[in-house]
């Protein structure tokens, strides 16, 4: 008897986990258990792209001619090429070299990453305190993508070459 009264029981135990029901012990924002007491706040959005998609966005706009005060395919300066890779993934950026060099976080050279802008100073020397006239976006290594004026044309070219190195400022990350 004991034992056809245990196995009753473990049946009726099995069939009550086994029925798909969802337990619900703690509040729910639809006022079901617990109902007046305050959800946690969401986190903050982040951008949902990432920085090699931005980074592959720039090397296929090589070739793209260079046009002062340009912002689209048929034509970019600087600025307005960062501008517009990282508004094809909805990250908005400020439109002028001041601007962006004003935006993010500073980052040690040594630390840019895919995605990262790099200026420089395209009038002077190039050093930190400098003023940033030219922008460019790292594509990772030594290496970064940008619209320059001279030969007219979307680029990728490296950081440690002897044109761009003394001219490098800093590095901001903007996400």
């Amino acid at each position: 008897m004991l034992r056809l009264l245990v196995l009753l029981l473990t049946a009726i135990a099995a069939g009550c986990a086994t029925t798909g029901a969802i337990p619900r012990p703690f509040p729910s924002p639809d006022g079901g258990a617990g109902a007046g007491i305050a959800a946690p706040p969401a986190p903050a959005p982040e951008w949902s792209g990432d920085a090699y998609g931005v980074s592959g966005t720039a090397l296929l706009l090589r070739g793209a001619p260079y046009r002062n005060g340009g912002q689209d395919p048929s034509g970019f300066d600087c600025s307005g090429f960062v501008w517009y890779v990282f508004d094809q993934h909805g990250v908005r950026v400020p439109r002028t070299v001041t601007e962006q060099f004003l935006a993010g976080a500073r980052i040690e050279k040594g630390d840019v990453r895919p995605g990262d802008l790099v200026f420089f100073d395209t009038s002077g020397a190039g050093a930190p305190g400098h003023r940033a006239s030219h922008v460019g976006i790292s594509i990772g290594g030594d290496e970064f993508v940008h619209a320059p004026s001279t030969m007219g044309q979307v680029r990728v070219e490296r950081l440690g070459s002897s044109y761009w190195a003394p001219r490098f400022v800093e590095a901001r990350r903007i996400w």
